[in-house]
């Protein structure tokens, strides 16, 4: 996209989400509306304490909430009216820190409006959030520094840059690695919509599909694709959703093209000597997952039962801030056990999702697409 292209496209978002949405219900589809049935009670209790026009002026598309928050820093990409921020905020506890960047002004200054209120009522003395005027794909401009976070979130606002690679490489670039002074390295999960296909150009162009985050949807098999090319380990699927448009001009316009809400988790790992398979069992402990930690869709871990992976999540699990909570042990290299088939395709799973309802789904990593229900 030409660069007078990409300056009018942010000029539209911020417009769209400075002027047109006033709240959450003047969305015209339902791509950025998360289903509340998906929220565990500790989540559920934690938003409770946000203020009411926060709250109402929350677009994302599902509840990015990883696990194992306590203390960490975490940097919220295109944080809105800080919902997100202040829902984590508690659960970093007051020696964390959470850093929110949007580039809409409006959003930013709704934010900043109720910091003191969210200070108070969550009993901290000293503020562990800030926000920031500015553009995900310029964090550095934004004065971001490198190596800085152990955990970059987005809900639903990667799809409204037109550069998506240019994001993640920003990202990749302020999280934190494994080293001696680290003692993991740093994740990228993130809430996003995807497309069945290459989005075609009447559909980017059109500026409300764009705004109600369809228009610049990535197509899903690119996600892998760039991840690998920046450096980050493959995308782990954890949620999704299939979009429905109920608007029949909106419909028209967007014809086969379907779309899907995912929820994913990106790695940035050291680059070391390959991971070797192994067998993991989880400690237990984690705050909200103290008996079962659902990582993703294909791994879920049960206190003190002990689960095979492949060299990819082993790899994961060894050099992230869950290495603490795993006993690794190593296989026979003659092992019997068969090579699990790991589900990559968003699609895939919201259709057996649909088909299986009700499913349960990973805490804390519901993905938009239900009824328009608020949290």
């Amino acid at each position: 996209m030409a660069a007078s292209r990409a300056a009018e496209t942010h000029q539209d978002v911020q417009n769209y989400y400075g002027n047109v949405l006033k709240k959450s219900a003047d969305l015209q589809t339902n791509a950025c509306v998360t289903p509340a049935k998906l929220v565990p009670k500790y989540i559920r209790e934690s938003l409770q304490n946000l203020h009411e026009e926060v709250t109402s002026r929350y677009y994302g598309c599902g509840l990015v909430v990883p696990e194992r928050l306590e203390n960490c820093r975490i940097l919220d990409l295109g944080s809105g009216s800080g919902r997100d921020c202040y829902l984590l905020s508690q659960l970093v506890g007051e020696k964390g820190h959470v850093t929110g960047i949007d580039m809409t002004k409006v959003q930013v200054e709704v934010a900043q409006t109720y910091l003191e209120y969210h200070m108070r009522k969550f009993g901290f003395q000293t503020p562990n959030v800030t926000f920031l005027h500015g553009c995900i794909e310029k964090l550095a401009e934004a004065g971001i520094q490198n190596d800085s976070y152990d955990i970059v979130i987005s809900n639903c606002v990667i799809n409204l840059v037109p550069d998506k690679q240019q994001v993640l490489r920003e990202v990749y670039q302020v999280l934190k690695m494994c080293t001696a002074l680290f003692q993991h390295g740093g994740e990228l999960y993130f809430s996003d919509v995807y497309a069945s296909l290459e989005v075609p150009e009447d559909i980017k162009s059109h500026k409300v599909l764009w705004g109600e985050c369809l228009g610049g949807a990535l197509y899903w098999k690119d996600l892998a694709t760039i991840a690998q090319k920046i450096g980050f380990s493959p995308p782990r699927l954890v949620a999704a959703n299939i979009i429905t448009v109920e608007n029949k001009e909106l419909e028209r316009v967007l014809g086969d093209c379907r779309f899907v809400s995912a929820t994913y988790r990106l790695f940035k790992l050291p680059k070391t000597e390959p991971a070797k398979r192994c067998r993991v069992a989880y400690k237990g402990g984690i705050s909200g997952h103290e008996k079962e930690l659902i990582f993703d869709v294909n791994f879920t871990f049960k206190e003190g039962e002990a689960v095979e992976v492949d060299e990819e999540m082993a790899a994961v699990l060894k050099n992230s801030r869950f290495a603490q909570d795993f006993l690794f042990t190593p296989v026979e290299a003659c092992s019997a056990l068969e090579t699990k088939v790991l589900i990559r395709d968003p699609f895939r799973l919201a259709e057996e999702s649909d088909k299986m309802k009700p499913r349960q789904a990973p805490e804390g990593a519901g993905s938009c697409c239900g009824k328009r229900e608020n949290c």
